[in-house]
């Protein structure tokens, strides 16, 4: 088993700032396909969900990116690793290289790079950019989350451990307090098991004010404080909550299977997530 203590120091002088800048990295290959839309090349992946050509570049820009440090990666364009090849790894980064292809796709500009860092399958540290946003969010489990803003898409990036200290706000912002109650659900992803846990919330929260965005960007908002909750009744993989999950967490919110209110795990055998519920660092049943 590794010891976490063990890694954490170097993984904030060294992993931390590579994965950073991986992000960056496929953040700008993604906005350079972003604005032509005749070179998405979008087809279908076994599971139905559609693929483009951004999806490829960015997994195949991180995983080069990566390389040096040697830590395996499980990726959602590679998702057909098998388990007996994964199962026995003590560290390793799981990655979406584009979260939110649908909304790429129809150009509404929520979509994000995630890579996750897990130890003994529990995840220790993460980044989550928002590239059209210029808004890099990352946590270290215990050491908090944080906001950097005004990281511009760069395929040559060298931010350095003490650059993005200097910069980083402390998550949640205390500018983003807001009345009422506010519960974000996914643009494309919807099931009416979604709307009835919204009427139940409804009951109790009768300001209650609905909020569709695509992509892991809802962690975000909640890790903000721009939002109090999250409900999520469809299909979703382990590369799409891991990286968000931990910056809420360290936000002071929490996510957990819904309706059963277990913690999620990784590195299953099954790579699904069951639906979940997230709720902020504010949020009162």
């Amino acid at each position: 088993m590794m010891a976490q203590n063990q890694i954490g120091e170097q993984i904030r002088e060294l992993l931390l700032p590579q994965c950073f800048n991986a992000a960056v990295k496929a953040g700008a290959a993604i906005m350079k396909i972003y604005q032509n839309k005749d070179d998405y090349d979008i087809s279908l992946k076994s599971d139905k969900t559609p693929i483009t050509m951004a999806d490829r570049i960015a997994h195949n820009t991180i995983k080069e990116y990566l390389g040096p440090t040697r830590i395996p990666v499980l990726s959602e364009e590679g998702r057909e690793m098998l388990y007996e090849e994964r199962r026995n790894w003590d560290l390793f980064l799981l990655v979406d290289p584009l979260d939110g292809t649908v909304e790429f796709i129809n150009g509404t500009n929520e979509f994000t790079v995630n890579i996750a860092l897990l130890a003994d399958n529990e995840c220790v540290a993460s980044v989550l950019y928002v590239p059209y946003y210029n808004k890099m969010y990352m946590a270290l489990k215990g050491k908090g989350a944080y906001l950097v803003r005004d990281i511009i898409p760069d395929e040559d990036p060298k931010y350095g451990r003490k650059e993005i200290e200097s910069r980083v706000e402390r998550l949640p912002l205390i500018e983003s307090n807001h009345s009422g109650f506010k519960v974000a659900i996914s643009r494309s992803h919807q099931t009416p098991e979604t709307h009835e846990r919204i009427a139940q919330i409804k009951a109790q929260h009768p300001d209650l004010e609905v909020i569709e965005q695509g992509s892991s960007y809802k962690f975000c908002m909640l890790a903000e404080g721009k939002i109090d909750y999250y409900i999520r009744t469809t299909n979703t993989y382990e590369w799409d909550t891991a990286a968000g999950e931990l910056i809420l967490a360290e936000a002071g919110g929490h996510t957990r299977s819904y309706p059963e209110g277990e913690q999620l795990k990784y590195n299953k055998e099954d790579l699904k997530n069951p639906w979940f519920e997230a709720c902020g660092h504010n949020y009162k049943k």
